[in-house]
């Protein structure tokens, strides 16, 4: 299992939900919260480490995307 931590003042919450759901089919995720990080444990029977990173990479775009539509 792979734990990716991802800074409250960096990332939007309903990003890395929306991340969380579409990757959904290639791996288990959970999900918890400290006071200054989101957090996702990322489990995949293959590919682990991929799905972790792609997963973050797509939760920076939909923050990025989201914070230049204001």
């Amino acid at each position: 299992m792979i734990e990716l931590r991802f800074h409250r003042d960096l990332y939007r919450g309903e990003s890395i939900d929306e991340a969380v759901k579409l990757f959904g089919s290639v791996a288990r995720f959970e999900l918890a919260e400290e006071p200054a990080h989101w957090i996702v444990r990322v489990a995949a029977d293959a590919n682990e480490k991929t799905v972790a990173n792609e997963l973050a990479n797509y939760a920076l775009g939909l923050t990025l995307r989201e914070r230049g539509a204001k």
